[in-house]
């Protein structure tokens, strides 16, 4: 017993550097992004599950997929978004929902992009009528944002796991 209090003495007399001390930090920052996301998809992927008939047109307008593969993507994808924003809040297969989150919207951007490429003027479906008339650069920006977000969130989580494993 005497061992552990002359250690917990001397732990206690030790200065952190300030990378750990900002870790606390960057811990509360997290959180509130990973709930600032959360809102964003659970938004988005709720629209989208109430009207999968809408969603599959803006999946189809695309011209990438054929039909039978828009519909069932409607159908899937809103609540794979809503299942990942359970991961991001609850901690729960946290670095899998932020990988399909990812994933999910550099798809999107990049076929948003080939689509303008292609001259197609397209609704992303995203957010439902709210972004029916958002500009391309608008469209561009916002995902370019949530990407940066999942990104951050995703790289801190590795740092975070690599620094309990040293």
């Amino acid at each position: 017993m005497k061992q552990i209090s002359s250690i917990e003495h001397r732990i206690s007399n030790i200065e952190l550097p300030s990378d750990v001390r900002s870790l606390g930090v960057w811990r509360v920052l997290s959180r509130i992004l990973d709930f600032v996301l959360a809102g964003i998809f659970i938004y988005a992927g709720a629209l989208k599950a109430f009207d999968p008939v809408q969603f599959a047109s803006d999946i189809a307008n695309y011209k990438i997929l054929p039909w039978p593969v828009s519909v069932a993507l409607a159908f899937y994808l809103p609540w794979l978004e809503i299942f990942c924003v359970l991961g991001l809040v609850f901690r729960f297969l946290y670095r899998g929902a932020l990988s399909i989150l990812t994933a999910s919207i550099v798809v999107f951007t990049l076929a948003t992009i080939a689509a303008k490429v292609r001259g197609l003027d397209i609704t992303c479906g995203c957010f439902g009528h709210a972004s029916q008339h958002w500009s391309f650069p608008a469209h561009l920006a916002t995902n370019l944002a949530i990407l940066v977000a999942l990104l951050a969130l995703f790289f801190a989580y590795a740092r975070k796991r690599g620094i309990r494993q040293q």
